[in-house]
């Protein structure tokens, strides 16, 4: 199939990556997969066991009147310990590399449905300035848009870095959560290319991505 390319020009890409059916639970898969795995997972606290002294018993069992205590350091105690503490965790979900890259092909493929994906040869920015990506960005009709690109200069992400609605990434770096956070998807011709050899299947019907 073909898509338009902003000037009035079309680029071939594969209909495997741009015409697949929406398939509502696999994104669901991949973007709660996507978020567990950037959770830190690090938080500990102490068990009764692990917090210092405690091992004499603070009054003798009878007799003073207070209630029966065999240590210091249990948790209804200040400074004893926590009855279910956490333990650092993995929170990261398994996702194999051919649903990985079936997934992607379903939101590329929403994304030119929907109309969200606009195509551009080059983005032509001068200068690390905010104003002229702002200039490029609204002769596109573009407010709210993730810039994917390739090999792009170090000019743009200066230039994008200070709008609220726009982010910029590298053709390697996409992922289901930046490209479903942002109304449009602006992407030049060469990242389009790299991304269609990517997940494109082979004659095995195995992907680029998947062999790796």
């Amino acid at each position: 199939m073909k898509l338009e390319v902003n000037g009035g020009s079309a680029i071939e890409v594969s209909d495997q990556m741009f015409a697949c059916e929406y398939n509502e639970g696999l994104v669901h898969q991949l973007l709660t997969a996507h978020m567990a795995a950037a959770r830190q997972g690090s938080k500990a606290q102490k068990t009764r066991a692990m917090v210092r002294g405690g091992g004499k018993k603070p009054w003798k069992q009878k007799g003073t009147g207070q209630a029966r205590a065999g240590t210091s350091r249990g948790p209804l105690w200040r400074g004893g310990g926590v009855t279910f503490a956490a333990v650092p965790r993995d929170f990261s979900q398994k996702i194999n590399k051919r649903m990985f890259s079936k997934g992607m092909c379903v939101i590329f493929s929403e994304l030119a449905r929907q109309n969200k994906l606009v195509l551009v040869s080059k983005l032509n920015i001068t200068g690390p300035k905010t104003k002229n990506l702002l200039s490029e960005l609204k002769k596109l009709n573009v407010s709210d848009a993730l810039i994917v690109g390739s090999d792009e200069s170090h000019d743009l992400y200066l230039a994008a870095r200070n709008l609220p609605n726009v982010d910029v990434c590298d053709c390697t770096e996409v992922n289901p959560l930046n490209l479903l956070s942002f109304e449009k998807v602006l992407m030049t011709t060469a990242a389009l290319e790299k991304l269609n050899e990517r997940f494109k299947p082979s004659e095995t019907g195995v992907s680029s991505h998947e062999q790796k």
